[in-house]
């Protein structure tokens, strides 16, 4: 399990005769999780990625495997006297999940089967707090795709931006000038659901303004 932190550091140590508060573990290597979640002005936390094996269950529906990548996530990273915060976020089409793109004939099937038609990008969160107690949160917004022409699909395909990404697109890219619609969290689509963190965050007694 890699581990790191943030350019926020490790923080003020504690004052005296005063415990320092808990820190908190995003269990995530992803770039779009570490700066969305600073965007709630929490800028000083760990990184530990998670290693758990992410293969859907027979007949899975996407929100229980959603659900259940978050909770996962969360209970096996770093234990100890933390906050351990984690998501996962799902693209599907109907009761189907979408693989992460790894490569050009993935992504070119998923926006082959996105297009012109609406699909839900389901954003799951879980948060485990130090004494233990797991909240979890899931945020589903639906989007739509313009109809996509073969030069857009190869356009987008060329631009490399679907790497390792759910459902062959990143909205937080040029993607986004293919949607023709979103109905839901932004955030949540791009790796974080931003109001659900901030509750959750809240609900646990996690420092947050």
């Amino acid at each position: 399990m890699a581990q790191g932190s943030t350019d926020g550091g490790s923080g003020a140590g504690s004052v005296a005769g005063c415990a320092a508060p808990p820190a908190l573990v995003l269990a995530s290597a992803s770039p779009r999780r570490r700066e969305l979640l600073s965007r709630l002005g929490v800028t000083t936390f760990t990184v530990a990625s998670a290693d758990i094996d992410e293969t859907p269950r027979p007949r899975e529906n996407p929100r229980d495997y959603a659900r259940r990548m978050a909770r996962e996530k969360a209970l096996a990273s770093m234990p100890g006297e933390a906050f351990v915060l984690a998501g996962d976020t799902v693209v599907a089409a109907g009761l189907r999940i979408l693989p992460k793109a790894e490569d050009e004939a993935t992504a070119r099937s998923c926006l082959a089967l996105l297009s012109g038609r609406r699909h839900r990008v389901l954003s799951a969160v879980a948060l485990r707090a130090p004494d233990g107690s797991l909240r979890e949160r899931l945020s589903e917004t639906v989007v739509r795709f313009k109809p996509l022409s073969t030069p857009e699909v190869e356009a987008y395909v060329a631009g490399y931006e679907w790497h390792g990404k759910a459902g062959g697109y990143a909205i937080q890219g040029s993607a986004e000038g293919l949607i023709a619609w979103i109905s839901g969290s932004h955030s949540g689509v791009v790796g974080l659901p931003l109001f659900e963190t901030r509750a959750l965050l809240k609900a646990a007694g996690f420092a947050i303004a």
